[in-house]
Protein backbone atom coordinates (compact mmCIF):
# COMPACT_ATOMS: atom_id res chain seq x y z
CA UNK A 1 0.00 0.00 0.00
CA UNK A 2 1.51 2.98 -0.97
CA UNK A 3 2.07 6.00 1.48
CA UNK A 4 0.76 8.87 -0.60
CA UNK A 5 -0.81 11.67 1.26
CA UNK A 6 -3.15 13.95 -0.49
CA UNK A 7 -4.17 16.95 0.79
CA UNK A 8 -8.08 16.76 2.03
CA UNK A 9 -10.26 19.47 1.33
CA UNK A 10 -11.43 22.15 4.32
CA UNK A 11 -15.25 21.72 4.85
CA UNK A 12 -16.28 23.26 8.32
CA UNK A 13 -18.55 20.69 10.18
CA UNK A 14 -21.84 22.69 10.37
CA UNK A 15 -24.24 21.56 12.96
CA UNK A 16 -22.30 17.83 13.69
CA UNK A 17 -21.05 16.31 16.94
CA UNK A 18 -17.39 16.06 17.29
CA UNK A 19 -16.13 13.05 17.18
CA UNK A 20 -15.50 11.15 19.99
CA UNK A 21 -12.33 9.61 21.97
CA UNK A 22 -14.02 6.07 21.40
CA UNK A 23 -14.59 6.42 17.67
CA UNK A 24 -11.01 8.59 17.28
CA UNK A 25 -9.19 5.12 19.06
CA UNK A 26 -11.28 2.91 17.04
CA UNK A 27 -10.43 4.87 13.76
CA UNK A 28 -6.64 5.06 14.69
CA UNK A 29 -6.76 1.12 16.36
CA UNK A 30 -7.53 0.22 12.47
CA UNK A 31 -4.65 1.89 10.57
CA UNK A 32 -1.55 -0.34 10.08
CA UNK A 33 1.30 -1.14 12.30
CA UNK A 34 -0.33 1.21 15.65
CA UNK A 35 0.26 1.47 18.63
CA UNK A 36 -1.77 2.90 21.61
CA UNK A 37 -0.23 4.41 25.12
CA UNK A 38 -1.84 7.06 27.16
CA UNK A 39 0.03 9.73 28.24
CA UNK A 40 0.54 13.33 29.06
CA UNK A 41 -1.95 13.52 31.36
CA UNK A 42 -4.49 11.35 30.11
CA UNK A 43 -4.03 11.67 26.26
CA UNK A 44 -4.98 8.81 24.02
CA UNK A 45 -1.51 8.91 22.15
CA UNK A 46 -1.27 6.77 18.87
CA UNK A 47 2.26 6.06 16.98
CA UNK A 48 3.13 4.07 13.93
CA UNK A 49 6.68 2.38 14.41
CA UNK A 50 7.19 3.82 17.60
CA UNK A 51 6.32 7.52 16.35
CA UNK A 52 3.62 9.52 17.11
CA UNK A 53 1.12 10.35 14.82
CA UNK A 54 -2.02 11.64 16.58
CA UNK A 55 -3.17 12.81 19.96
CA UNK A 56 -6.50 13.05 21.54
CA UNK A 57 -7.23 14.69 24.35
CA UNK A 58 -9.74 17.34 25.55
CA UNK A 59 -12.66 17.19 27.87
CA UNK A 60 -15.93 14.89 26.57
CA UNK A 61 -17.88 17.71 25.81
CA UNK A 62 -15.24 19.20 23.29
CA UNK A 63 -12.47 16.54 22.66
CA UNK A 64 -9.60 17.79 20.82
CA UNK A 65 -7.20 15.74 17.65
CA UNK A 66 -3.59 16.75 17.30
CA UNK A 67 -1.67 15.29 14.16
CA UNK A 68 0.89 15.89 11.74
CA UNK A 69 0.85 17.84 8.38
CA UNK A 70 1.85 18.45 4.93
CA UNK A 71 3.52 21.93 4.93
CA UNK A 72 0.94 22.86 2.46
CA UNK A 73 -1.81 21.38 4.73
CA UNK A 74 -0.57 23.57 7.54
CA UNK A 75 -0.48 26.49 5.93
CA UNK A 76 -3.89 26.34 4.80
CA UNK A 77 -5.21 24.58 8.32
CA UNK A 78 -3.94 26.72 11.17
CA UNK A 79 -6.27 29.82 10.68
CA UNK A 80 -9.69 28.21 9.82
CA UNK A 81 -12.24 28.27 12.68
CA UNK A 82 -11.50 25.48 15.12
CA UNK A 83 -8.46 24.74 14.35
CA UNK A 84 -5.01 25.80 15.07
CA UNK A 85 -1.08 25.37 15.38
CA UNK A 86 -0.98 22.57 18.13
CA UNK A 87 0.54 24.04 20.97
CA UNK A 88 4.20 22.81 21.97
CA UNK A 89 4.22 20.87 18.94
CA UNK A 90 3.89 23.51 16.35
CA UNK A 91 5.99 26.17 18.46
CA UNK A 92 9.06 24.18 18.03
CA UNK A 93 8.57 24.53 13.75
CA UNK A 94 6.91 21.11 13.63
CA UNK A 95 3.94 21.03 11.45
CA UNK A 96 0.94 19.71 13.86
CA UNK A 97 -2.18 21.02 13.69
CA UNK A 98 -4.95 20.53 16.54
CA UNK A 99 -8.66 20.33 16.06
CA UNK A 100 -10.11 21.84 19.40
CA UNK A 101 -13.71 23.32 18.53
CA UNK A 102 -16.18 23.88 16.18
CA UNK A 103 -16.50 24.59 13.11
CA UNK A 104 -13.03 22.53 12.57
CA UNK A 105 -13.58 20.10 10.22
CA UNK A 106 -16.30 17.08 9.49
CA UNK A 107 -15.53 13.71 10.76
CA UNK A 108 -14.89 12.46 7.58
CA UNK A 109 -12.24 14.98 6.60
CA UNK A 110 -10.67 14.67 10.11
CA UNK A 111 -10.22 11.23 9.38
CA UNK A 112 -8.63 12.20 6.01
CA UNK A 113 -6.11 13.63 7.98
CA UNK A 114 -5.63 11.08 10.60
CA UNK A 115 -4.77 8.89 7.97
CA UNK A 116 -2.39 11.23 5.84
CA UNK A 117 -0.32 11.35 9.40
CA UNK A 118 -0.11 7.95 9.91
CA UNK A 119 1.43 8.20 6.67
CA UNK A 120 3.68 11.24 6.56
CA UNK A 121 4.95 9.52 10.04
CA UNK A 122 5.50 5.83 8.30
CA UNK A 123 7.08 7.56 5.62
CA UNK A 124 9.58 8.85 7.99
CA UNK A 125 10.62 5.73 9.29
CA UNK A 126 13.62 3.72 7.83
CA UNK A 127 12.70 1.86 4.96
CA UNK A 128 13.74 -1.23 6.85
CA UNK A 129 11.38 -0.66 9.86
CA UNK A 130 8.54 -0.01 6.92
CA UNK A 131 9.06 -3.46 5.94
CA UNK A 132 9.01 -5.16 9.13
CA UNK A 133 5.82 -3.31 9.59
CA UNK A 134 4.60 -4.21 6.55
CA UNK A 135 3.91 -0.39 5.75
CA UNK A 136 6.15 -1.11 2.51
CA UNK A 137 6.59 -3.85 0.00
CA UNK A 138 9.78 -5.30 0.01
CA UNK A 139 12.19 -3.73 -2.40
CA UNK A 140 13.98 -4.84 -5.54
CA UNK A 141 17.79 -5.36 -4.78
CA UNK A 142 19.66 -2.72 -7.14
CA UNK A 143 23.11 -2.44 -7.93
CA UNK A 144 24.80 1.19 -7.65
CA UNK A 145 27.74 1.56 -9.91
Amino acid sequence: MPLEVRAAAFKPACGSRPLTHGAFNTFCRALPATSYVMQWGGSHVWKVGGKVFAIGGGERAQPSYTFKVSDIAYEMLKEQPGLRPAPYLASRGMKWIQHFAKPGLSDRDLRGYLRQSHAIVARGLSKKRQMALGLAPPGKATMTV
